[in-house]
């Protein structure tokens, strides 16, 4: 299978390390994950994420059937806002997490996960109706994310709006990064404050040229997924697949300030998310600390004396507090803190203990 490549990917396939992901060729790291992953905490980082898919959403009907494929209250929204959504079965589980943009109260954009292009597509496609029209135009964007506690100063080095002035899920369109025209979102994905860049395909390579230059004196470092990846879990941001999937709800995965049960629409899915608001999940998603060796991985089985009660989503090393930590979703009666658990870690049982998550949080 021919893997897919970002508009991007020429400008630093001799640099970094490339690994399939989801069926694209992506850098995992360019000087290593824990220097990458310190450059975020510290100062900043520039991540390719232009294998995300964008939908664009348009109609007079667009409003209305968003508000029943999504979870949270699309009709709370005002133009220039994002917003940040699960998309569920009937059942609970989930389809996909996303962002939205409303553009206009007839116009949106939707942010969908890469491997997940395809199935949000058909699935919303096949339950919008009325004066609603779809759009896929991932082909033709590209994603690029500045993020960490000097990337409001190296973007602003690149354009005349203040930055400053564009609160956390705002976006501003057409805004002038040195040449290049970019939509400008203040949102991200590591834990730290930042901003999203989406522009045309054919301008990616000169803003992502830019913004090396532009940061080097600060200190940003070019980031792959591996560092994203421990960044966004020591943030306890979900991941589609390991802590949301069809088999997962949003409750369950702690995502429940996205889900607005009581909203006026009622959305697929509604019911099942409801009661587990009310009664509470019979499954919850904690974080765990090793106290044996040894790192939990997603997939591992998780033990309470015998019995297994869940399984691990993510684990890994912890860059920021050196320690092996993990998120574990288990049967609820076993979650209060500083309960002590067993992970299987390659046939033998190690001991954790459940620790409060976030495992950062900024400033």
């Amino acid at each position: 299978m021919t893997l897919k490549r970002t508009p991007l990917f020429s400008y630093y396939q001799h640099l970094a390390k490339t690994v399939d992901f989801g069926g694209w060729e992506m850098p995992v790291s360019f000087s290593g994950i824990k220097a990458e992953h310190a450059a975020v905490r510290e100062a900043a980082g520039l991540f390719d994420v232009s294998h995300m898919g964008e939908l664009e959403v348009e109609g007079t009907d667009a409003e209305a059937n968003l508000q029943r494929l999504l979870t949270n209250d699309i009709m709370k929204m005002k133009d220039g806002q994002a917003q940040y959504n699960a998309m569920c079965t009937e059942s609970g589980g989930t389809v996909d997490d996303l962002i939205v943009y409303r553009r206009s109260e007839k116009a949106y954009m939707l942010v969908l996960n890469a491997a997940n292009i395809d199935s949000d597509i058909a699935w919303i496609s096949d339950h919008v109706q009325g004066d609603v029209s779809l759009k896929n135009v991932s082909e033709e964007m590209a994603l690029i994310a500045i993020q960490g506690p000097k990337a409001l100063e190296i973007l602003q080095a690149k354009t005349d709006v203040d930055l400053k002035e564009m609160k956390p899920f705002r976006f501003q369109e057409q805004v002038m990064v040195g040449t290049v025209s970019t939509f400008v979102s203040r949102t991200g994905y590591t834990g730290e404050d930042g901003f999203e860049l989406y522009v045309s395909s054919h301008d990616a390579g000169t803003l992502w040229k830019n913004l090396l230059e532009a940061g080097e004196p600060f200190g940003l470092l070019p980031c792959g997924l591996g560092a994203r990846d421990t960044l966004r879990f020591e943030a306890k941001l979900a991941l589609y697949g390991q802590e949301l999937t069809r088999d997962i709800s949003p409750i369950e995965a702690g995502i429940g300030f996205a889900v607005k049960v009581d909203k006026e629409t009622s959305f697929i899915g509604q019911d099942v998310l409801k009661e587990q608001k009310q009664v509470g999940p019979s499954r919850k998603l904690v974080g765990v600390e090793m106290v044996g060796r040894g790192i939990p991985r997603h997939g591992y089985d998780v033990y309470k004396e015998n019995e297994k009660i869940g399984f691990v989503t993510s684990g890994t090393q912890s860059p920021t507090l050196g320690k092996n930590v993990g998120l574990v979703l288990i049967e609820a009666a076993y979650t209060t803190l500083d309960t002590e658990l067993e992970i299987d870690i390659r046939g033998k049982r190690v001991l954790a203990k459940v620790v409060k998550t976030p495992f950062y949080k900024r400033g």
